[in-house]
């Protein structure tokens, strides 16, 4: 007991400034939202547009966070300095290279990107408009998810959270200032947030020289080919899951868009809003993601599936309490994201509809911090494929284009996506943990 104890107290000593951290950078998105919601439902779709696109780019910048958080903390705890400082250096090879190839790409393709998601002729160019700013500084984007990882792989996740407080803050007075004192609209919060992502960036990279575990030079941000090949066996899996499951999301809203402006400002503020509470969840897998990498480095498998325990059930916990949450005041947190009493109406119904099933997306979220946390990306990949697609997308389409259903009919796809993938998690999890994870120990 006292064992499980302690275990529980260190998880949620390193969880709060992670889940702390994930609010604050979910509410950059939230602030924008918000605050654009009010100038009306044309400006709501010109900046949730593009939304799907931005998840898709911080995805692929995540994945080589979490392959690098893998080998980190694995090298953490194995006590391996060395390949830690020069994981470190090859971090920002990949900050440099990632981030100046996804920014100019996002760039290129900024004015066509409205067109592929389906957006209305009279949103188009605020949409371009929007896109474009926020990825000028692509590369503090990159700086401030793949360093926060490297940061986090050390059981730091605090400087992280400050990091973040600090970008948040100003981005929240400079939406006040541009959107509403300058009158600047959808153009005014897209400045405040490339302006956050350039200071969150800045910042991260400055805590990231200053880890004395992490401590790069000249020879370590060499290219090192032998961890590259590491990061890459790692890291695809995950870039893939992200990939395939943003593109999914990017059909998804299309499909949505093509329903009608009102619809689609209802279903993006709706699942803008359903995101805060995941927020516990994703900050939990991200703690357990480190201390499962540690354990692992350390060989100690009776810790390893603690740890498996005690997070598992804190996610599930803790999401069925928002899931009530969620089913109270769906209507209340509709109207704060928009003055439009149909589409807060709308989005409430949704919300109320998804609030039941906030368990099956805790369960997933801490099957897949695990998976991350040893490196095993392939797993989540195949089912995060196989039930996007196979699931939410065909009958997606199903839904809107052959059997011209509603909104309700559409969200039901989405739910069944998210239960299939947190039972096959769930399942996969429990034949690893019995048959591959003691032979990984003894290796």
């Amino acid at each position: 007991m006292t064992h499980k104890s302690n275990l529980l107290r260190e998880l949620i000593i390193l969880s709060i400034p992670a889940i702390c951290e994930e609010i604050l950078s979910t509410l950059l998105q939230y602030v924008d939202t918000a605050m654009v919601g009010h100038l009306g439902e044309e400006a709501t779709a010109a900046v949730s547009t593009t939304t799907t696109i931005g998840w898709l780019i911080g995805g692929f910048f995540h994945s080589i966070g979490i392959a690098l958080l893998a080998m980190m903390s694995k090298s953490y705890g194995e006590g391996n300095e060395d390949k830690l400082k020069n994981l470190a250096g090859q971090a920002v090879i990949l900050v440099l290279g990632a981030g100046i190839t996804v920014g100019v790409i996002s760039i290129l393709l900024a004015g066509c990107i409205p067109v592929w998601m389906g957006a209305e002729e009279n949103i188009r160019q605020d949409a371009y408009r929007y896109f474009f700013i926020i990825s000028i500084p692509m590369i503090f984007r990159a700086a401030a998810l793949i360093f926060g990882s490297c940061i986090r792989a050390t059981l730091d996740t605090r400087s992280p959270m400050i990091v973040n407080i600090i970008a948040n803050v100003i981005n929240i007075i400079l939406d006040w200032i541009l959107i509403y004192v300058f009158d600047m609209g959808v153009v005014g919060a897209a400045y405040a947030t490339a302006i956050c992502y350039t200071i969150a960036g800045t910042l991260m990279f400055v805590v990231f020289i200053h880890k004395k575990q992490l401590a790069i030079s000249k020879q370590s941000i060499k290219a090192n080919k032998e961890l590259f090949s590491e990061i890459a066996r790692v890291a695809l899996p995950a870039a893939g899951t992200r990939i395939t499951s943003s593109l999914g999301y990017v059909v998804f809203a299309g499909l949505v868009s093509s329903m009608g402006t009102g619809i689609f400002a209802a279903h993006s503020i709706a699942v803008n809003a359903e995101t805060i509470f995941y927020i516990p969840g994703y900050g939990l897998s991200s703690a357990t993601s480190a201390m499962i990498g540690v354990a692992y480095g350390e060989k100690n498998i009776n810790r390893l599936k603690s740890i498996m325990k005690v997070s598992t059930v804190i996610t599930i916990c803790i999401m069925v309490i928002n899931g009530l949450i969620l089913y109270i005041f769906a209507y209340p947190l509709m109207s704060f994201f928009t003055s439009s009493i149909n589409a807060a109406t709308l989005g409430a119904r949704m919300l109320r509809i998804v609030a039941f099933t906030e368990p099956f997306f805790g369960l997933m979220i801490a099957m897949q911090g695990i998976f991350y946390g040893l490196g095993k990306t392939g797993n989540v990949f195949i089912t995060e494929t196989f039930s996007m697609w196979g699931i939410r997308i065909i009958f997606t389409i199903l839904c809107v284009k052959l059997w011209h259903t509603g909104l309700k009919e559409v969200w039901y796809c989405m739910i069944a996506d998210n239960i299939c993938k947190a039972s096959l998690l769930g399942i996969s999890m429990i034949i690893f943990t019995k048959r591959k994870l003691p032979l990984m120990i003894k290796e």
